[in-house]
């Protein structure tokens, strides 16, 4: 079923519960999987598509492409995108940013990653990141509560893993925490955003730099060493990773542990069943969702989708958040349960742009989350769940503090 009334304007985004997607949104799935959005800033007509077929379908198919080409269509209002307007041709895409691109380009990027992130090498870092996860734990400890968990651990344990593994120093994470937190927030002009990816782009290439004049045994110092890639593609590629690897893992490990507090039962079940955190991880990858404002996509040619034509050049977000709340898919969506065997929830996209860092992920969800657990059994919100602060106005949604006691 499809229907050809558009949303007024763009995706509502408020949320009634912290962990449920926006009930309006929720509600246009219930009507119909595929409907016209009317898409920022200049009211150009697009599509919403809500269902999890439908999502895998549009996300799998390669004539829905991931560089988009100028006007800039956004499914919620931003800042400054006025500027745009009248820009003929495509936008420039910026040197190694893989997930802007599409076919060999896309493909030449993307393969000299692929073995970094396979199942067997993330297994081979898991005694690290436990290290750096124990650290932090023993930090919090010694402070005594309450604590804030975002600040002392959700941002810190992913900020650690991919500084170790790209081979950035720790110690300069004040350089891109926060210019990363100005690129992902949607109420950011262009011109904040341009200097924050100038300011990420500048310290990346003075790392770059370094390496290649010495080289160390870390990923940036492979890739730097690369002859079949230009410098300012690694350049690319490593703001990419730095961005990437840890905002959403530090996203997912504070709201994760939000919703497991706030579903004290599940909590209880993974502390006294430990064995069941790799599930647990999958189900919360499910029930939380990170991913705000959905996926966008633009047809290259003319495709036919549930009987309506989506026109070259029109564009389609993929809503993930109802996507994995699809009850054609998933039994009972709406009830959180660590014992769930889910499969196929859209967290980290589907086709050829799945991302390419979701094992690590995984690890440092379960590792991190699972001696959480084990060593603050009585973890305790220091405050109402309702004073909790969440980061609504950014690309990914999550718990701006998360302060903790026990």
């Amino acid at each position: 079923m499809t229907t050809t009334d558009p949303v007024p304007y763009g995706i509502p985004l408020d949320r009634e519960r912290p962990f449920d997607p926006p009930a309006a949104v929720m509600a246009l799935h219930r009507e119909a999987p595929l409907r016209r959005l009317r898409y920022y800033p200049e009211g150009s007509l697009g599509w919403l598509v809500t269902s999890h077929a439908l999502s895998r379908q549009v996300l799998a198919d390669n004539r829905f492409r991931s560089r988009l080409a100028a006007p800039i269509q956004v499914p919620v209002p931003m800042p400054g995108l006025e500027a745009y307007a009248g820009f003929e041709g495509d936008l420039p895409v910026t040197p190694g940013m893989f997930i802007e691109m599409d076919g060999a380009d896309h493909s030449r990027l993307r393969r000299k990653l692929t073995g970094v992130f396979t199942v067997r090498r993330m297994r081979e870092l898991e005694p690290r990141i436990a290290e750096f996860v124990d650290a932090r734990l023993d930090a919090i400890e010694a402070a005594g509560g309450p604590v804030d968990l975002v600040a002392e651990f959700a941002l810190p344990v992913p900020s650690l893993v991919i500084c170790e593994l790209l081979g950035v120093p720790y110690a300069d994470r004040d350089r891109f925490v926060a210019d990363t937190a100005v690129f992902m927030t949607m109420t950011s002009t262009v011109e904040e955003k341009a200097l924050a990816q100038q300011n990420l782009t500048t310290f990346l290439a003075e790392l770059v730099v370094a390496k290649q004049a010495e080289p160390t045994d870390d990923l940036l110092s492979d890739l730097a060493a690369d002859q079949e890639l230009a410098t300012d593609e690694v350049i690319g590629m490593a703001v990419l990773l730095l961005v990437a690897g840890h905002e959403t893992t530090a996203k997912m490990i504070g709201l994760g542990t939000l919703a497991l507090l706030e579903n004290r039962d599940q909590w209880d079940l993974l502390r006294e069943q430990p064995e069941l955190i790799t599930t647990g991880v999958e189900e919360l990858l499910r029930y939380v969702g990170v991913i705000h404002t959905g996926i966008i996509r633009q047809a290259d040619v003319d495709v036919e989708l549930e009987g309506e034509l989506i026109k070259a050049g029109e564009y389609v977000t993929v809503s993930v958040q109802t996507a994995n709340r699809d009850e054609e898919h998933f039994a009972d969506p709406d009830r959180f349960d660590v014992t769930n065997q889910t499969r196929g929830h859209l967290t980290f996209g589907h086709g050829v742009h799945q991302c390419l860092g979701q094992q690590l992920a995984r690890v440092e969800l379960r590792i991190a989350l699972g001696r959480l657990i084990e060593r603050f059994p009585e973890l305790k919100l220091a405050v109402p769940s309702s004073q909790v602060q969440l980061r609504t106005d950014q690309n990914f949604y999550g718990a701006a503090e998360l302060p903790v006691a026990w």
